[in-house]
């Protein structure tokens, strides 16, 4: 328990460094821009479009992308009802956040999950081609912190149930 605690207590010390710049607004205009890219439109209509364009593996692709996701979305709902960790602006009586997040609770980041979800199944996939999809996923996580509704260590839990989801997807397709 007292290492949870010590956890704790560095990852708010990091949330309220990335929080608390002095230009914290700019990087919020720029955040906010950047979190919308995950809110699920790609993680469909990528896989989508390389399927429709018949790029080869096309539709194992979007096969391994639809079982990951069916596959992440309980895990991920069981993770983030049964941790049940509070969001920064209510960890913190202090802090307002720049935007009002969806759901109640921190852990994990589904954003950065569902991110690097994607990026991976696409190097899984395509190989090095989906490797700048990774610097877009780390972008979506980074910003999940900047505007104020996820603690470091919540992006980076959403960043391996992510890349653990993708594997486990591509294995099942590839197996099949």
């Amino acid at each position: 328990m007292r290492l949870i605690q010590s956890i704790n207590k560095f990852d708010v010390r990091m949330f309220l460094a990335c929080v608390n710049t002095r230009h914290q607004q700019q990087l919020s205009r720029v955040a906010r821009s950047i979190s919308k890219t995950g809110d699920g439109y790609a993680q469909l209509g990528l896989p989508l479009c390389v399927y429709v364009m018949g790029v080869s593996q096309g539709l194992a692709y979007f096969g391994a992308v639809i079982i990951s996701f069916a596959a992440w979305l309980p895990a991920y709902w069981v993770l983030k009802n049964t941790c049940r960790r509070k969001r920064p602006p209510a960890a913190i009586p202090t802090f307002s956040a720049a935007i009002i997040a969806s759901d109640e609770f921190s852990f994990p980041s589904g954003h950065t999950a569902a991110a690097f979800l994607l990026a991976t199944m696409t190097v899984l996939f395509f190989g090095a081609v989906g490797i700048p999809l990774f610097i877009w996923a780390t972008a979506v996580g980074a910003s999940r912190v900047i505007l104020g509704v996820h603690f470091p260590t919540d992006t980076l839990a959403g960043a391996s149930l992510g890349i653990g989801i993708a594997h486990l997807g591509h294995s099942i397709v590839t197996a099949i």
